[in-house]
């Protein structure tokens, strides 16, 4: 059994995998670093790290193998502690473990398990791809010292301490203000005299107007008739006897219609907060008559018919 194997595919994705009765390989994450003399930039990274005091079977590893070797869990916790006696055997005999791809494994004089990583694989899954690498220095001075020294042979505009204002730059920026003030200037004069000449314009118009309307004579051979009209005033009031209150306007009208088919003066009153759009027999600007008029009205056609008091509008 490769149980290296499966430690290191946990590895990726826990910080702790512990080999019961043999100790626990542990992770912890370091940031990116600058090695400051060699220029060497080095990605972030887990560092592997052991533990011999943490041999607690977790049940992590036992699971794992048993899920990849499709065989039952204590089959495979008997073959993690198979292989762990034999691991110890050999770490006695003063042998050193290697695992692959996470480091060795010796037993120094006093009896305790060193470890030494493995630093060639990386079981940090964000830093997925990214891999060391070495810059070159960068000698921003020198190249100055160059520049400079060529400079005093043929002057050139290079660097900032040699750089000098350019005084045509200052004259064309004048030229600019001043284009932009005398277009302004002469766009504002254009446009006072079309305002003066349209205002001219408009006073002879109302002057020829004015003389027409004088010459006009207006004379009427046959006057028309008075036309006479009849206005049928509403009823007023704010004492209303309800018919009913439709959310369909049309429905409304058409009840108007029914009452005013069978006598009643009924008419449309509003929508009221519910927006529903009322319907009254009729109103009154008296109570009593209103009380006696709804008395009427729930004897003879509605009993439902109610009184309804609004202000006028």
């Amino acid at each position: 059994m490769q149980l290296e194997t499966y430690i290191s595919d946990l590895l990726y994705r826990y910080d702790c995998v512990t080999v019961p009765n043999f100790g626990a390989c542990l992770t912890h994450r370091v940031s990116a670093k600058i090695h400051e003399s060699t220029h060497a930039f080095y990605p972030p990274k887990k560092v592997l790290s052991f533990n011999e005091q943490l041999q607690n079977n977790d049940g992590l590893l036992a699971n794992y193998i048993a899920d990849v070797e499709k065989v039952p869990y204590e089959v495979a916790v008997e073959k993690v502690a198979k292989h762990v006696k034999s691991i110890k055997s050999y770490l006695v005999e003063g042998e050193t473990i290697a695992f692959q791809n996470i480091g060795e494994l010796l037993l120094n004089n006093e009896g305790k398990i060193n470890f030494e990583p493995s630093l060639h694989i990386n079981y940090l899954t964000d830093a997925f791809g990214l891999s060391q690498f070495t810059s070159g220095d960068i000698t921003r001075e020198i190249y100055k010292e160059e520049t400079e020294a060529i400079e005093e042979v043929i002057p050139l505009t290079i660097t900032p301490e040699k750089r000098k204002s350019r005084p045509y730059l200052k004259y064309a920026a004048i030229a600019l203000i001043a284009l932009t003030i005398g277009s302004f200037t002469a766009s504002k004069y254009y446009a006072n005299q079309v305002e003066s000449h349209n205002l001219l314009a408009q006073e002879e118009a109302n002057e020829q107007l004015e003389v027409k309307v004088q010459e006009a004579t207006f004379i009427i051979d046959n006057p028309l008739p008075a036309a006479t009209l009849s206005v049928e005033q509403k009823p007023i009031g704010n004492y209303h006897i309800v018919a009913g209150a439709f959310r369909i306007e049309a429905n409304s009208d058409k009840k108007v219609n029914q009452l005013r088919a069978q006598g009643y003066k009924a008419r449309k009153i509003g929508a009221n907060k519910y927006g529903l759009h009322q319907v009254v027999y009729a109103s009154f600007s008296d109570r009593l008559e209103a009380l006696q008029a709804l008395r009427q009205v729930k004897r003879e056609h509605n009993r439902d018919a109610w009184l309804l008091v609004k202000a006028l509008d």
